[in-house]
């Protein structure tokens, strides 16, 4: 396919894999956090990291699922650091859990990887009774940011080295509702409809990015947030959607993505040289790309963090 090796100026393209984007990379010291690396990308994402000698904490919902994939780096690659913790991003308690685990362990930060989601659910509230995507794909990883700021703050002082938060957004972000973000209405099943609230959701992801890019610049922090769209990739997140998971199916070798390519641009901004002090921007094929205008809407932005905050707010503090 031609048109996925047109080279952008990191000098990758679409088909550029996680390995390749990497290679020559010494990773060794570092330790990153990836949500949902049990499976597809999270699990690739993982892999290449570890590969490279980053300490790689797989944060997954399914523990079993998690040990298997621990065990097959390790059989693979017998240095690797990496180990599974329990995270299930729809539960508020569960993150507060997570976070309180991970920053009591003594364990640095280097790298906040936001990884884990689902796509196109039927409409559903989660025990939070916050809707379910919005729940999980932004409400937990801005919770789950916000709690382990403070390690990362700490651990780019401690070794001189910038921290960095990645957001994993998708190129639905610029397909939601109509208003971007139903403020008044997140937890509504009047209208509710499964790819534009999961367009929402990944909208979310890039307008947190760029808020945390903002106030991190405002702080001097050595941290970057970034967001990114890791391709069109066939994986388990259309499952809720036989009839497209069959059209994937059937020709998705032709137009979309492998695992080891989707998981390239996250494995690209969290670890390359050439990203150093880029901070609240939009990835796609390992190049900055142009987000919808209403991702770069910073009154959107500061909207959205403020409603993200009092809905957190309501069921215990951000911090």
């Amino acid at each position: 396919m031609w048109w996925f090796d047109r080279k952008g100026a990191s000098g990758f393209s679409a088909s550029s894999t996680a390995e390749q984007v990497t290679e020559g990379i010494d990773g060794s010291g570092l330790t990153a956090i990836v949500t949902g690396a049990s499976s597809g990308i999270g699990f690739e994402t993982a892999r290449v990291l570890a590969l490279r000698g980053v300490h790689v904490v797989m944060a997954v919902r399914n523990m079993t699922a998690g040990n298997e994939v621990q065990g097959t780096i390790i059989k693979e690659n017998p240095s690797a650091k990496v180990n599974a913790m329990e995270l299930d991003l729809s539960s508020i308690a569960s993150v507060r859990k997570f976070a309180a685990e991970f920053n009591s362990s003594g364990l640095p930060l280097n790298i906040l990887i936001n990884n884990a989601g689902i796509m196109a659910t039927p409409f559903m509230l989660s025990k939070d009774n916050i809707e379910l995507q919005f729940a999980t794909n932004h409400i937990g990883h801005f919770l789950l940011t916000n709690l382990l700021l403070e390690t990362i703050r700490r651990t780019a002082l401690k070794c001189k080295r910038e921290g960095r938060i990645l957001n994993v957004s998708s190129r639905r972000h610029k397909f939601t509702y109509k208003e971007g973000i139903r403020f008044d209405k997140i937890n509504d099943q009047s209208g509710y409809n499964s790819l534009s609230a999961y367009g929402q959701s990944k909208l979310a992801n890039v307008l947190h990015s760029n808020e945390l890019a903002r106030r991190l610049k405002e702080e001097e922090a050595s941290l970057t947030a970034n967001s990114l769209h890791p391709g069109a990739i066939f994986t388990n997140l259309f499952r809720h959607h036989s009839f497209v998971s069959a059209l994937a199916g059937l020709v998705g070798k032709y137009f979309m993505k492998n695992i080891e390519q989707g998981a390239a641009t996250t494995c690209y901004v969290a670890l390359h040289p050439d990203v150093k002090g880029k901070s609240g921007y939009y990835f796609a094929d390992s190049n900055i790309a142009e987000a919808s205008s209403l991702a770069n809407d910073p009154n959107l932005a500061r909207k959205l963090w403020d409603l993200s905050s009092d809905l957190i707010d309501k069921r215990g503090n951000v911090s």
